[in-house]
């Protein structure tokens, strides 16, 4: 329970955490944001890392005065994102379905349905499901290690990951650097986090209402 308290602090207080690495660990900090963001996209137990949020409070951080570099950390941060991915496929491609009995902390973080929801956006998207699940929490996960497990041909896969590291890991990381300095977001940084996760998660919910009550009946 501690762990998730923790956890859920760092996520609403992403960028006073950050502030924080920059006064203990000056540049360091571009390893630790690579780490996060390459273990979020890269490890299929580990989709509850933030990603987005981090992207964002990442971007406030490069706006203000300092020693990190919006455009080297966008680089860095693209990198985390496309080699992460490429592990999740990897996995997925190698060890199927045998890495969701992985436990942590005794629980199983990968669950059937999670797995059934990424099925479900490749049905609808096809290849595009790995640059639109770049911004969906969880699916974005397990978008790679699903592809992987389907056996997509790499070069295909290749060719979305790297547009939707791009578009996620820049898109994202701008907003926050040009919009991190506007007072009320700066001052509300809790509900801009809050905001980011029901905008990233509305998809999903569309796609569940629309197969409940709008689908054809058989």
């Amino acid at each position: 329970m501690d762990l998730l308290v923790s956890l859920y602090d760092f996520i609403m207080h992403i960028d006073l955490h950050l502030v924080d690495f920059v006064n203990d660990y000056g540049v360091w900090l571009y390893a630790i944001l690579f780490l996060i963001i390459f273990t979020e996209t890269g490890v299929v137990v580990m989709p509850f890392l933030p990603g987005d949020s981090l992207l964002f409070a990442a971007g406030m951080l490069a706006a203000q005065p300092n020693e990190i570099n919006v455009l080297l950390l966008m680089v860095i941060l693209f990198a985390a994102a496309f080699l992460g991915d490429s592990l999740n496929y990897f996995i997925g491609n190698k060890f199927g379905y045998k890495a969701t009995r992985v436990k942590l902390f005794g629980y199983q973080v990968i669950k059937q349905e999670q797995i059934d929801k990424t099925h479900d956006f490749y049905e609808k998207y096809g290849t595009k499901t790995i640059v639109i699940a770049r911004f969906v929490p969880i699916v974005r996960t397990l978008a790679p290690f699903v592809a992987g497990i389907g056996s997509m041909k790499y070069s295909t896969f290749t060719t979305f990951n790297l547009l939707g590291a791009f578009i996620w890991v820049f898109g994202i990381t701008l907003a926050g650097y040009f919009l991190g300095n506007i007072e009320i977001i700066r001052a509300n940084f809790s509900k801009v986090v809050l905001a980011i996760i029901v905008l990233s998660v509305l998809p999903i919910v569309y796609e569940l209402i629309k197969n409940k009550f709008f689908a054809p009946s058989k």
